[in-house]
């Protein structure tokens, strides 16, 4: 696979609590990201659906080949991509390796997810599934695996509760600036260290929303971008792992093994380091996850994190900006579209399209995870030439 991986157009619809069924949501962000890489529908010759759980949650299975319908995108190959909370970050390297391998000249991948029309505890059951069995027969659900960890991590690394706090506060500020993002509101640290306690020490604004939404994105090889635009993103580094499905299997909790090899993958295939990357989006399903991704990805040493969040280096004007489109936690975490839409964020902050949001970056990283940790996918973009 020697081919240079373009990026050309780049979509994201409202995210929060839609009136939309997958189908539709899907359709919406497809139409819009066609309409901004100027592709025509028969143009598209791989059509990517990330997507963790429609038939779970609608009942709606064959959400690909369906969304080739609505998009006139016939006689497009048509593929679902499911690697749960990761499926976003899975479906952006399958969409590279289609590219990359030749296969196809004109790759669209969407993400989405249909979420609110479920109660808060069915939504965390179907998220919870993808838990080992002996695990999940016994209650055991995300909230509480970020619970336990961020109560070893404070304790281990003597991190004062507020440095987390102050993620939760960093990301609504950020996420005020992101006309797409489901909360835009700020929120001060006392209203996020008072809230209530859903996972000791974690409260309800450690954690990320449910959420409906959908967003895409469009690969071609670089000598076919040049066709389309003189402004579009290269895909410059991708990697995915796997770390144990059984989280209390795991040498250190605190540690995504995951992250760390993906995030290897990634730098070594771009020839870019963590000192490299001016922008990043980490998948802060609860913000203790923004701390354990910085570490893995080496911004910070092991149990380092929360000081850089204490000198600030990670907000909007500091050395590291990250989760500038307010993360999942102020932008929302509909599941299968979290991942394009972090890709979304960069390309837009690599080609200088951000808007408010707007940092010097040249390269920039997301890293979307799925489950605690037990897949994880490790994309870099930059300006192209």
């Amino acid at each position: 696979m020697s081919t240079n991986v373009a990026v050309i157009g780049a979509s994201m619809t409202q995210f929060g609590q839609r009136e939309a069924w997958i189908q539709g949501l899907l359709a919406e962000a497809g139409a819009a990201c066609l309409d901004d890489a100027g592709v025509a529908p028969d143009a598209v010759e791989h059509l990517y659906v990330s997507n963790m759980a429609s038939g779970e949650f609608e009942g709606q299975t064959g959400v690909p080949n369906a969304l080739a319908h609505d998009l006139d995108c016939l006689p497009a190959y048509t593929q679902r991509v499911d690697q749960t909370s990761s499926s976003g970050g899975a479906g952006m390297y399958a969409a590279w390796q289609s590219v990359a391998s030749g296969a196809s000249e004109m790759t669209l991948l969407v993400g989405g997810e249909k979420m609110t029309h479920r109660s808060t505890g069915e939504a965390t059951d179907v998220i919870a599934s993808l838990t080992h069995p002996v695990e999940y027969k016994h209650g055991v659900t995300l909230p509480s695996f970020a619970g336990l960890t961020a109560r070893r991590y404070l304790d281990r690394y003597d991190a004062p509760r507020e440095s987390l706090g102050k993620v939760a506060v960093k990301n609504h500020r950020n996420g005020v600036d992101n006309p797409h993002a489901q909360f835009q509101k700020e929120v001060d640290l006392d209203t996020v260290l008072e809230s209530p306690v859903v996972a000791d020490p974690l409260r309800l604004y450690d954690f990320c929303p449910i959420t409906d939404g959908s967003a895409a994105l469009m690969f071609c090889p670089e000598s076919v971008a040049k066709e389309y635009t003189d402004e579009y993103a290269l895909v410059s580094g991708v990697g995915g792992a796997t770390d144990t499905h059984v989280v209390h299997e795991r040498a250190e909790p605190t540690v995504m093994g995951g992250v760390v090899e993906s995030g290897k993958e990634a730098y070594e295939m771009s020839g870019y380091g963590p000192e490299d990357i001016d922008v990043a989006e980490l998948h802060d399903m609860f913000t203790i996850l923004e701390f354990l991704q910085m570490e893995g990805l080496d911004f910070a040493e092991q149990g380092a994190a929360w000081e850089l969040i204490e000198e600030g280096t990670t907000e909007h004007d500091g050395e590291l900006p990250i989760n500038t489109s307010g993360g999942l936690k102020s932008k929302g975490h509909p599941l299968g579209a979290s991942g394009v839409a972090q890709g979304y964020e960069i390309y837009k902050q690599v080609l200088g399209e951000a808007g408010p949001r707007q940092v010097d970056a040249d390269v920039g990283l997301a890293c979307n995870v799925g489950g605690f940790g037990n897949c994880v996918i490790t994309t870099i973009l930059e300006a192209g030439a």
